[in-house]
């Protein structure tokens, strides 16, 4: 209990008290009760559950065999409408962290840890060999990797237009797909508003995965005058947001379908942008989503009453994963 107290306190010292209070009024307002909830996961890292997503293009049988034993089991069991067996995750109840694998020249990794959650947009997206697939906001590149899990996309773009996390994208896909392979992969750093006129119509499948408030990291900023500097500029996240997806809109092919996601609860961000979409793009329809929540609703908490083409995921104690909001539109 004492090693717990200080653990406590230690945690409680990290947390960003501008963020939290800043958090605390609107998603009290946006969440209600919901958002205590939320709010003892999000700011005790102590209960944190981490997924392992197995790499197909480095297999190892041993990894498969131990993880049942250290209590793991697949993360995705229910009759979802899309669910390659090439896709393999696993979880566990329990919170902690399987240990990382770090990057070796020439050698690819076995598994990439992630949020399990993260995992929605990609099954979401549907993605079948053969399609032309864009990542638009593609880093660090787990969205990216996961995908490749899925299918053997016709032509794999993965766009990520800031530097720094440009050169992570490229990391990871080389600590996880092989050489024959990576020569398929486009990796650019365009202006993500801008590749719609770039590229226009040219791809069957768009992931966003767009730049947004990451409530989990922004709570324990250690930088306050960057935390506040963060909030301010908050409310202009919603508006790249919107051209980014006006941008995807139009590299989409007539038919093509595309997933928007974010890490983060903030409605301004996530069905606010859906909407003022859907209300000003007239070649756009809203797809149902609901039934591959139903399908992973034992593993996942959803906010409720959200539309059938939108899902929140909720982070909660033994089921700590999101926040993420994904939704799905196509184009006409």
């Amino acid at each position: 209990l004492k090693l717990e107290n200080k653990a406590k306190r230690k945690l409680q010292k990290q947390i960003c008290q501008v963020v939290l209070d800043h958090f605390e009024k609107q998603y009290t307002r946006e969440l209600g009760n919901t958002w205590t909830n939320v709010r003892d996961v999000l700011t005790y890292p102590l209960c944190w559950q981490y997924a392992v997503l197995l790499n197909k293009f480095s297999q190892s049988a041993e990894l498969e065999n131990t993880l049942p034993v250290k209590g793991y089991h697949p993360a995705f069991q229910g009759p979802l409408p899309y669910l390659p067996a090439s896709l393999k995750c696993y979880v566990r109840r329990t919170p902690g962290r399987f240990p990382a694998q770090k990057h070796q020249a020439g050698k690819l990794k076995e598994y990439y840890l992630l949020n399990a959650a993260s995992l929605l947009p990609v099954l979401a997206l549907e993605v079948k060999d053969g399609e032309d697939v864009l990542d638009l906001c593609a880093a660090p590149g787990g969205k990216s990797v996961a995908i490749l899990q899925c299918a053997y996309p016709g032509q794999f773009h993965c766009n990520e237009y800031d530097d720094l996390r440009s050169r992570w994208l490229k990391k990871t896909i080389e600590s996880f797909i092989p050489d024959p392979l990576t020569n398929l992969i486009m990796v650019s750093k365009l202006d993500g508003t801008q590749i719609g006129d770039l590229k226009p119509e040219l791809y069957d499948k768009i992931l966003v995965d767009a730049p947004c408030s990451n409530d989990r990291s922004w709570l324990f900023s250690s930088d306050i005058q960057q935390a506040t500097l963060r909030l301010i500029q908050r409310k202009e996240l919603s508006f790249l947001q919107f051209q980014l997806l006006r941008s995807a809109i139009k590299a989409l092919r007539p038919g093509g379908s595309l997933v928007y996601s974010t890490c983060t609860l903030s409605k301004a961000e996530n069905s606010d942008v859906i909407n003022l979409i859907l209300n000003s793009c007239s070649n756009v329809m809203p797809v149902d989503i609901s039934e591959m929540a139903k399908a992973v609703s034992q593993e996942f908490t959803f906010l409720s009453g959200t539309q059938q083409h939108e899902l929140l995921v909720l982070p909660e104690k033994g089921r700590a994963w999101g926040p993420m909001y994904v939704a799905k539109l196509k184009k006409m």
